[in-house]
Formats: C-alpha cells, structure tokens, sequence
C-alpha cells in the first residue's frame, strides 16, 4: 500500500511542471495567477485523492482547468485604454519568450496537446483525458502544433533533440 507524501513535498515536485502548463497555456502574465490557483485548489482535494493516483496527471488536469477559467475571464474584462506600457528591455524577458510567443499562435488544442505531450511528458492517453477526445486525436493536435512550431520558431532547428 502505497503512503502519500505531504503536500509541501507535492508543491516541491510538480510546482516546476504545472507553471510550465500555466505558461504553455497562458502565457507568462497569467501562469503565476493560475498556478497559485491550482495549487489551492489541489491542496483541497488531496486529503480525498487516492494514495495510488498519478498525481503529476492530476495536478495537470487542475491547472487545465484553471487556465481555461483564466481564459474565459480575461475574455469578460473590459478593454483598457490609453497609453500601453513599454515592453520590458531584452534582458528583462525570459529565454523562452519565442517559444511562448509561437506556442500562443496555436490553435487552443495544438497548443495545449503540446504543453502537455511534450512540455510536460503526458502520455497521448492523459492528454486526451485532459483535453477530451481520443489519444489519436490528441495525437494528432500534438504532431500539428510541433510541425507548426518547427515552421514559426527560430529555436526550432536547433532544440529537435529536445522533444520527445
């Protein structure tokens, strides 16, 4: 019989890979907000959680959740205007700004099979858990995206090793 860790240990292990599914997701200006999110979300449930559960899955699953709440309500906020801010100076902005920009022009699928496949190492089965539909279709999303990723995204060429 398995033992469950204590939920600071949980944080510890997957906090690095659900703020990858928030950024992949959202975008680095929402990820915090919904990572906290899933985390306090995730630290109400897990008394419940079977001890045998994939929590890393789980826990994707949560922030899934979270990210497309976030969408949804970026998407009833009134529209400010006036002047915008200036954009952050090079050295301000993270090495994978280009990845997150071209992950932000796929398709919601492409983008979240991606994340998920290939960002965070889900097999297609929990994607499509994830995401509904099947692994082929989920699959197939993932396959698209990274095709999409390889024709818009200079690292592209040079980081192929790096996908699964």
């Amino acid at each position: 019989m398995s033992v469950k860790q204590p939920f600071e240990r949980v944080v510890a292990d997957h906090g690095r890979t659900v703020l990858r599914v928030c950024r992949a997701v959202l975008g680095p200006v929402d990820a915090d907000d919904a990572w906290s999110e899933t985390f306090l979300s995730a630290m109400k449930a897990y008394p419940d959680l079977p001890a045998d559960a994939n929590v890393e899955a789980w826990l994707v699953t949560i922030a899934h959740r979270k990210a497309v709440d976030v969408t949804r309500a970026r998407g009833r906020q009134a529209i400010p205007t006036g002047d915008l801010p200036q954009t952050p100076a090079a050295a301000e902005t993270e090495p994978d700004d280009d990845l997150a920009d071209a992950l932000a022009h796929l398709p919601t699928k492409q983008k979240q099979a991606v994340a998920y496949h290939y960002l965070i190492g889900l097999p297609y089965t929990e994607v499509a858990a994830i995401l509904g539909g099947s692994a082929d279709a989920a699959r197939r999303a993932a396959a698209d995206g990274i095709a999409a990723l390889r024709r818009t995204y200079p690292g592209a060429a040079t980081r192929k090793g790096k996908t699964r």
